[in-house]
């Protein structure tokens, strides 16, 4: 736990009330986790909604200004709660990307759009992810803590900002800002695409136990409805394996100590194919006592030669959350059904699945970030009346924004996506010779593997008058390309969910 080196009053509950527009995609995603949660147990004193599921909740006084807010209805033009909340609940979403700040796939869309979609609900939300940048936007809060991580004491600071009724919260560590920027770019995870960092153990580790203090020592005044720190009494959002941590952390140092003793961890599984192995001697550098060795205890190589006892942060993860879900209906089946899908966890899934712990929510999109009618990013604005012409104005927008020749006649296809073996960028790459020959165009945008990268950026050289491909992470032209483009390629082998698709078509495109 964590030592703080900066005063701050502790409360333990707070009052929560609608405010705030809504992201209308996410809207059933953000009913389900909320109302799921609720039938589950009734373990956060003052949660109370002014529908059915009232019937299962324990009546609490309201406070005059939820009572004010609620006399004046939903707040915002895209707010549309299914049933009014007078008191929300307290989401602590944690991740290691959140758009618009750092993103390298769907992960960074669903911290970005689900939060507000939370929050247009009455939730008082707050996101934690890794300070990789000096985002203009987020302040230095003051507020330092120290924390144990391996052998040494590490300090850290948290900065804050206010976005669409969410407390954006950053991380703030050399093993982030300097790391990944400094030396690498934009790579978050590992040097190359596929190449961890060697201490990305300690790198989570920190960022984990990190998530766990926040609540509880940032004092956050932004919103109009709600004020102090979070309190304990809350609900961790942890997605993927980088935060697998955060469950056996808050049982190991804070239940066990009576603190965060209602809180409970929703594990969110966005693609099982990263879970984060290492060797089995690397447990100690958690910091976590023997008795969730077993949690972590994994053979790699259920379907092929084992090569070795390892520990799985991802499986450690599953087995000490309190639910389990993940991306889509389909992909929770998905993972229950064998080695292949489950990718060697498919047993622990099954057990989850048999407790009634494991449920799929389907992604939505956050449909104020990808909105025709008021897209920052494009020149020209449209709705489903406008659609034809401003679309083609927009194909030669974007045209001319990569140099490819401009003629709105040209039928002009779009990708967007990491460029590794799961997204199917292989298979574009051998295509591309195959289809580019026609009278079509193509414009790509990726970062990934650096084989990869290279053959994106070379597009230009085979194909001058044909192609472009930018390896780098550009949200003005990932936007450019979905409303300019007649055609999305979305080659992928697999997807949990994936949002590109629904982003297409919100904009019109194929």
């Amino acid at each position: 736990m964590a030592t703080l080196t900066a005063s701050s009053n502790l409360v333990s509950r707070n009052s929560h009330v609608h405010h705030g527009p809504t992201t209308a995609s996410y809207e059933s995603k953000a009913v389900a986790m909320g109302l799921r949660s609720l039938k589950q147990t009734n373990t956060h004193n003052g949660l109370r909604i002014l529908n059915p599921v009232d019937e299962l909740l324990n009546r609490t006084p309201i406070k005059t200004n939820a009572v004010q807010a609620m006399r004046k209805g939903p707040q915002g033009k895209n707010a549309r709660p299914k049933g009014m909340i007078t008191c929300g609940m307290t989401f602590i979403i944690i991740g290691t990307e959140v758009a618009p700040w750092c993103k390298t796939g769907g992960l960074g869309d669903v911290l970005g759009g689900l939060p507000p979609a939370l929050a247009g609900f009455g939730h008082r939300v707050m996101t934690i992810v890794p300070r990789y940048d000096q985002y203009k936007d987020a302040w230095d809060t003051s507020v330092v803590i120290e924390l144990k991580v391996g052998d040494r004491t590490e300090k850290v600071r948290f900065f804050h900002c206010y976005k669409r009724g969410v407390d954006r919260v950053f991380v703030d560590h050399p093993w982030f800002l300097e790391k990944v920027w400094g030396k690498t770019g934009q790579k978050l995870y590992g040097p190359t695409t596929g190449n961890d960092y060697e201490d990305n153990q300690l790198r989570f580790s920190l960022f984990c136990q990190a998530a766990l203090e926040a609540p509880r020592v940032l004092s956050l005044n932004s919103s109009k409805y709600f004020s102090g720190p979070y309190g304990e009494d809350v609900i961790f959002v942890a997605n993927d394996w980088h935060t697998a941590l955060i469950p056996c952390y808050l049982k190991s140092m804070y239940q066990s100590r009576g603190i965060y003793t209602n809180a409970r961890v929703v594990f969110c599984i966005h693609n099982i194919a990263y879970q984060g192995r290492f060797a089995f001697a690397d447990f100690s550098l958690l910091n976590l006592p023997d008795q969730f060795k077993s949690s972590f205890d994994f053979i790699d190589g259920h379907v092929k030669p084992v090569v070795g006892r390892k520990i799985n942060w991802l499986k450690a993860g599953l087995i000490e959350s309190w639910f389990v879900i993940t991306v889509s209906p389909n992909y929770a089946k998905e993972l229950v059904s064998g080695p292949d899908k489950g990718v060697e966890l498919d047993n622990i899934l099954r057990k989850i699945d048999d407790d009634g712990r494991l449920v799929g929510i389907v992604n939505g999109m956050d449909v104020q970030e990808w909105n025709p009618t008021t897209d920052k990013y494009i020149a020209v604005k449209y709705d489903v009346s406008t659609v034809l012409e401003a679309k083609a104005l927009l194909k030669e927008a974007l045209q001319a924004e990569v140099g490819l020749p401009v003629d709105r006649n040209i039928p002009l296809i779009g990708f967007i996506g990491r460029l590794e073996e799961q997204k199917g960028s292989d298979i574009l790459a051998e295509a591309i010779p195959q289809f580019i020959k026609q009278n079509v165009q193509l414009v790509a945008l990726g970062t990934g593997k650096k084989q990869m990268e290279k053959q994106l950026e070379e597009l230009e050289i085979s194909y001058p008058d044909k192609a472009r491909g930018v390896a780098k992470f550009n949200v003005p032209l990932a936007h450019m390309i979905i409303a300019g483009a007649d055609f999305i390629l979305v080659p992928s082998r697999f997807e949990p969910c994936g949002l590109i698709q629904l982003q297409a078509m919100r904009y019109g495109s194929v």
